[in-house]
């Protein structure tokens, strides 16, 4: 039996299609509630290649909405993109997976996505959509928008050469400066928001034409809306304007608030394991090693150090407090 017999029957993608989608590279970014979804789905069509990123780490509170993770992950703590991997590699053997557990910034983007046929935001960060959009538009790779809070959900896709960016659409989308962590989501607003980005990602892989429409709504309140914007491109647009100059590619810093989590980012000056447990253990600071991070207390803080040096502060109400946290022990 053919696996994609029930994909291939339908008119929209057909063999043609299937054809196409199972010689594609989908980069997704954020591997959370949006992005373990959109990865579920992708695997399934059949997509030749998927490379994910997420900085993260599975937790129970991931585990109402965040579909490819199960208990035994969060008890683990294992990297969001690992734990995706081996999740969808059960689903697919023959499916291609390239993983970071990595900040998603301009240089790893540059480095590891140019590849792609098209990029997935699963993220929840607002600096890092500004960045994949830059990156979009300069390497001529669509990317699909993607949000939800509380019972809302939104989808956009944007595709050089043939719509206006996310910059000059921003000021239409649907407000989401709220987070999950403090008023919550649920997951059929997640599932609309995912559907729609995979049903436009299924149309760019297939090559079918397409409708490009900002997609929102309320699946709680049974409202929803779709807005077409192919004539809101702005000339004077840094990203996708007459003399584009992407200023979100020449960013570099990594220190953030991480959304909704209490907790901050850093890059620390040890970068590597051997000399931050030595450290550690000078100090009389007990820790946890893992084969991707070390754990670790400071003044009753938990302090995550990933290979390479990426540290997360967590319990910590601004980035100022981090900064105390941080000094104390790398100062």
């Amino acid at each position: 039996m053919n696996r994609y017999d029930r994909q291939e029957k339908f008119k929209g993608i057909g063999q043609q299609g299937q054809a196409l989608i199972k010689e594609k590279t989908v980069g997704i970014i954020g591997i959370g509630a949006l992005g373990t979804h959109t990865a579920n789905t992708l695997a399934r069509a059949g997509v030749k290649k998927l490379i994910l990123v997420d900085r993260d780490y599975v937790e129970a509170s991931n585990l109402q909405r965040q579909t490819l993770f199960n208990e035994q992950h969060a008890v683990d703590m294992t990297p969001k993109v690992i734990a995706a991997r081996d999740e969808l590699l059960k689903i697919r053997s023959d499916l291609q997976i390239e993983t970071y557990i990595e900040h998603c910034d301009a240089p790893l983007l540059e480095a590891a996505f140019s590849a792609c046929d098209l990029l997935i935001d699963g993220s929840d960060n607002f600096d890092v959509r500004q960045i994949m959009n830059d990156f979009s538009y300069r390497y001529q790779i669509p990317w699909i928008y993607g949000a939800c809070v509380e019972s809302t959900y939104a989808a956009c896709p944007f595709i050089p050469g043939l719509t206006p960016c996310f910059n000059c659409v921003m000021g239409i989308l649907p407000v989401m400066n709220r987070t999950c962590d403090t008023v919550g989501v649920i997951e059929p607003a997640v599932g609309l928001a995912t559907s729609y980005q995979a049903m436009y990602a299924l149309k760019i892989l297939a090559e079918e034409p397409i409708d490009p429409r900002l997609i929102f709504g309320d699946v709680w309140t049974l409202e929803h809306s779709a807005m077409k914007y192919s004539r809101m491109g702005e000339a004077k647009c840094p990203t996708c304007g007459e003399r584009p100059t992407y200023p979100h590619l020449q960013s570099r810093t990594i220190q953030t608030m991480l959304c909704g989590r209490d907790t901050v980012q850093f890059a620390s000056p040890v970068t590597d394991i051997t000399q931050l447990t030595e450290f550690l253990s000078k100090l009389n600071i007990p820790f946890q090693e893992t084969p991707y991070f070390v754990r670790f207390f400071v003044n009753d803080k938990p302090v995550i150090w990933f290979k390479g040096g990426r540290l997360l502060v967590h319990e910590v109400k601004t980035v100022a407090e981090g900064q105390k946290i941080y000094y104390q022990l790398f100062g």
